[in-house]
């Protein structure tokens, strides 16, 4: 299905009056309320992160197929208002190796746009597949479906998501963040910096298929309602696009610099 440039504006509009209005959804896969940790002039980041904190995701699936053909299927509204950034600068990484320097590379390249190139509203985006993808999934499906078989290097855990201890530091005083939030590279310290983390539906069937035929499947599901699961867990804040690699596309169309 050929996303209608018309239906962006509309869900884009949509996101916007949710936030405006407080009918925003909440649930499982909004984020707690935390600190935001944007500079302060970035006066275009923050607007594009309380929008996309207030924008609806579908996350109680029960199947879905392996091909989406409705935006109805991914987060339609996210991705269209992430696609929509007037900001900028804007880079796309695209990240595919769980156990390498990806969360590194992101948060270094925020650091010295942010702080060197006093680029405020550089927009950092994740476009997740291949093994990071496992990072974006809640420690309830690490356990439930034995993922640190997959993660290599001896993950057994989703540390990828700890919080750290000093996540509320000041990032305005700059000398003594030096050595908290700016050296930090935990997901959700860089998704408050204003990085976005995008999620692929192709990798989630592709693991559901994976969990299915090595019999890791407690419940003996069928691969579309596993990946459904795995849909409904990942972690807060995650825009789930119908495949990453065709999204990439999208978004170096959308001004977004390309990166691995």
């Amino acid at each position: 299905m050929r996303f209608n440039p018309d239906r962006r504006g509309a869900l884009v509009s949509l996101g916007a009056s949710l936030v405006a209005s407080g009918l925003a959804q909440t649930g499982p896969v909004q984020a707690a309320a935390e600190p935001r940790l944007e500079s302060a002039s970035a006066n275009h980041l923050r607007e594009l992160s309380q929008v996309l904190a207030g924008t609806p995701r579908r996350r109680d699936f029960k199947a879905v197929p392996m091909i989406l053909n409705n935006p109805d299927f991914w987060d339609g509204a996210a991705l269209a208002t992430l696609l929509a950034y007037k900001g900028g600068p804007k880079q796309a990484w695209d990240n595919t190796d769980l156990a390498g320097p990806w969360l590194k590379g992101m948060r270094n390249s925020m650091n010295a746009q942010i702080w060197s190139f006093k680029e405020p509203n550089f927009l950092c985006v994740s476009a997740t597949h291949g093994s990071a993808h496992l990072a974006l999934f809640d420690q309830d499906m690490w356990d439930k479906y034995q993922l640190g078989k997959y993660a290599g290097r001896n993950i057994t855990r989703n540390t990828f998501i700890a919080t750290p201890p000093a996540s509320s530091h000041d990032l305005a005083d700059l000398d003594s963040a030096e050595s908290l939030l700016l050296k930090n590279k935990s997901i959700p310290v860089l998704q408050r910096r204003g990085a976005v983390f995008m999620a692929c539906h192709n990798a989630i069937w592709e693991l559901a298929e994976r969990l299915v035929g090595a019999e890791q499947n407690p419940d003996h599901l069928q691969v579309d309602a596993i990946a459904a699961e795995l849909t409904n867990h990942l972690i807060p804040d995650v825009v789930l696009t119908p495949g990453v690699v065709a999204t990439l596309v999208r978004l170096q169309e959308s001004g977004f610099a390309y990166s691995r």
